[in-house]
């Protein structure tokens, strides 16, 4: 078997692969990161309290309410997007043009404000959810499995 620094290459491409997986998802956090700071002027701590709204709000109309997946996946960011409007007009918009610092302490609390709320409600451990039909499974890339909804994400970051 050939080897790349005593590593055989098989197991460095897999580590390859999921290296590219997870920085599609940090490549997409950074992304709204970006344009929120980019056009408010806002360092937005609570961005990652946002997207685990967005990941609950999901979940919640995919499982508890029975919606399709791809309806699903497009209503959650509309409330969560939503959700920010209100969060933006009565708190963001009374500290527009003051100190950084300010900001930065608010959607620090913020953030910890929905993670106690969704804590507190669902608890510590990951839920348990469907999977839809067509990210059951995935493909033999000949070093690897890679399951399709990791598939599915370095194709949405790729999009966006």
């Amino acid at each position: 078997m050939t080897e790349i620094l005593g590593v055989p290459v098989a197991v460095l491409s897999g580590q390859l692969m999921l290296g590219v997986i997870n920085g599609a998802f940090y490549a997409l956090l950074s992304l709204g990161l970006a344009v929120i700071f980019g056009l408010l002027k806002i360092i937005n701590f609570a961005h990652g309290a946002m997207y685990m709204l967005g990941a609950m709000c999901t979940v919640l109309i995919f499982d508890a309410f029975g919606v399709n997946y791809w309806v699903a996946l497009f209503v959650a960011p509309v409330i969560v997007g939503c959700f920010g409007i209100v969060l933006e007009y009565f708190l963001l918009r009374r500290i527009a043009g003051q100190d950084h610092i300010y900001s930065l302490l608010l959607t620090f609390g913020i953030a910890l404000i929905l993670q106690g709320v969704l804590t507190n409600i669902y608890g510590v451990s990951g839920l348990r959810y469907s999977m839809p039909e067509m990210f059951r499974g995935g493909m033999n890339l000949g070093f690897m499995f890679l399951p399709y909804y990791r598939a599915w994400v370095i194709v949405a970051a790729l999009l966006v």
